[in-house]
């Protein structure tokens, strides 16, 4: 019995050997579609990257892309986590792309519109009863023209964030998510355009911060104490900020709480 044991054990570590091989190559493949941070510094100096995958692979992904005199900055949350969650960002990455490089999209609406449509089709949403997804994915983009001093944002769910002499202002997202066009094509994403400000500070984020459970009592993070964390960090350099909500994320899980989703932060200066 004890041999037969040891055997079962020894297939079952070759199966997990096996599969952790795999996915650290798909990390390889994943990392591979995420912008270097010194590309993004060469038009947005001041700029970080908070990127905490929850397993190897991750389902929330950060994109950037320059066209012109416009830059396109997003943070994006997949269904899911893990290996499900790295499926689904390689699908938006490939749609984003396409839409400003092919289709020479510049207006945010207009490129989640397209994003919510080619996930949708991918996904065969709203054909066939049960053959269909109900995967998507949430956002947060903007679009920084420099030329014209507007920021331009849109969002599916995740807001964005401005701080502005001292005071954090949200922008409310639209309430449906990438990935419903086959069941409402009728819904569009609206945009809310304003002037920028030398010195403004932006965050855009999936909802893994706050989210994460922690604390003396065990409860979540919460948005409104992630607003009063970034207030208070908000005057430090970027790359301390990103050290400084690292480390308090850390210390808010300790030895007891796992990490249950994905975590992204950006967080950029103008």
């Amino acid at each position: 019995q004890n041999d037969v044991i040891e055997e079962k054990n020894d297939k079952l570590q070759m199966l997990y050997n096996d599969v952790t091989d795999s996915i650290k190559y798909a990390l390889r493949i994943q990392q591979s579609i995420l912008p270097p941070t010194s590309y993004v510094k060469k038009f947005i100096p001041d700029v970080f990257f908070l990127y905490k995958p929850k397993d190897i692979v991750s389902g929330d992904f950060y994109w950037f892309e320059e066209q012109g005199e416009n830059l396109f900055i997003a943070a994006v949350d997949c269904t899911g986590h893990g290996v499900p969650g790295a499926l689904m960002s390689m699908v938006g990455n490939n749609i984003l792309n396409r839409s400003v490089t092919d289709h020479s999209l510049t207006d945010s609406a207009a490129i989640l519109d397209e994003l919510n449509e080619g996930v949708s089709r991918a996904l065969r949403v709203g054909q066939e009863e049960g053959q269909g997804s109900k995967d998507g994915m949430d956002i947060s983009l903007c679009r920084i023209n420099y030329e014209q001093n507007v920021l331009q944002y849109a969002g599916a769910f995740n807001p964005l964030y401005r701080i502005r002499n001292g005071e954090l202002e949200e922008f409310k997202a639209n309430k449906f998510p990438i990935g419903h066009y086959g069941e409402e094509p009728a819904l569009k994403y609206t945009n809310i355009d304003f002037e920028i400000q030398k010195g403004d500070t932006y965050y855009l984020f999936t909802d893994g911060y706050a989210d994460q459970f922690g604390g003396p009592r065990g409860k979540k993070f919460l948005y409104k104490r992630f607003k009063e964390l970034l207030l208070h960090i908000c005057t430090f350099p970027m790359a301390e900020q990103q050290r400084l909500l690292d480390k308090e994320i850390t210390a808010w899980m300790g030895d007891t709480e796992p990490q249950l989703d994905d975590i992204l932060v950006i967080g950029f200066k103008i």
